[in-house]
């Protein structure tokens, strides 16, 4: 049996180093990098719509390539160089919803997919919408009581 000072060093000497300034690094530089090309594609498609129909078309073109990257196989090689850099942004939610599906399309596409994609998607959903509604009533009363 350890004492907790000899399981403290046990698990230092097994556990591996992380480069912390490495792993920032990289994070900044992909969500950068996300946060640019969403800002170039905004500026692009406010040449031929309006600017909150651009915002949804940036939205949607993060999550298409987001779902492209992921069934390529591409997109768990950049998170894993990139970490939260990939995870935060929209296409992280992407990867999510298309890597369930790519996992479970074997099952078919009831059983399979249908089902277990919302098992990331599902609370997302949930949670987005009841602190919407939230948000909602929170302003409603502040604009028109305050």
């Amino acid at each position: 049996m350890y004492s907790p000072k000899k399981y403290r060093e046990k698990i230092k000497e097994k556990s591996t180093k992380t480069r912390l300034w490495r792993n920032v690094l990289c994070a900044f530089m992909v969500g950068g990098f996300i946060c640019f090309l969403s800002f170039y594609l905004k500026v692009f498609y406010m040449q031929f719509v309006e600017e909150k129909d651009a915002y949804l078309l940036v939205t949607v073109t993060l999550i298409f390539l987001g779902a492209l990257l992921s069934s390529l196989g591409l997109y768990d090689r950049i998170a894993h160089i990139a970490g939260a850099g990939t995870l935060v942004p929209v296409t992280g939610f992407a990867n999510s919803i298309a890597s369930v599906a790519l996992d479970s399309r074997s099952e078919g596409y009831v059983l399979g997919v249908g089902s277990k994609i919302f098992t990331v998607a599902g609370p997302v959903i949930l949670y987005s919408t009841v602190f919407g509604i939230l948000y909602g009533i929170i302003y409603y009363c502040i604009y028109f009581f305050l």
